[in-house]
């Protein structure tokens, strides 16, 4: 039977780095794609909010005419009430 030689210190060290290597490689691959997904759904937020930013605009534009619409109504209202009372 032959007797497996016992390893030399600076080969074990070396095939500790090398696992080491290829666990750090893998570590940060899973990092890399994680922070891709979270600027993908950075992206998506930030165009999500520029959508909703220019819907609140096309209703804030299209509102304004209530007011003047209310006021007018109001003084048209006034005047009939004025002239009924006027006629009378």
């Amino acid at each position: 039977m032959a007797e497996s030689e016992p390893k030399s210190a600076p080969v074990i060290v070396a095939v500790e780095l090398e696992r080491l290597h290829g666990t750090l490689e893998a570590g940060f691959a899973r990092v890399d794609g994680s922070l891709a997904l979270l600027v993908q759904r950075s992206d998506q937020t930030d165009k999500h909010l520029a959508d909703m930013e220019s819907r609140i605009d096309a209703l804030e534009r299209a509102r304004w005419p209530l007011a003047s619409i209310a006021a007018l109504t109001a003084s048209v209202g006034l005047m009939l009430a004025v002239w009924e009372l006027a006629g009378r």
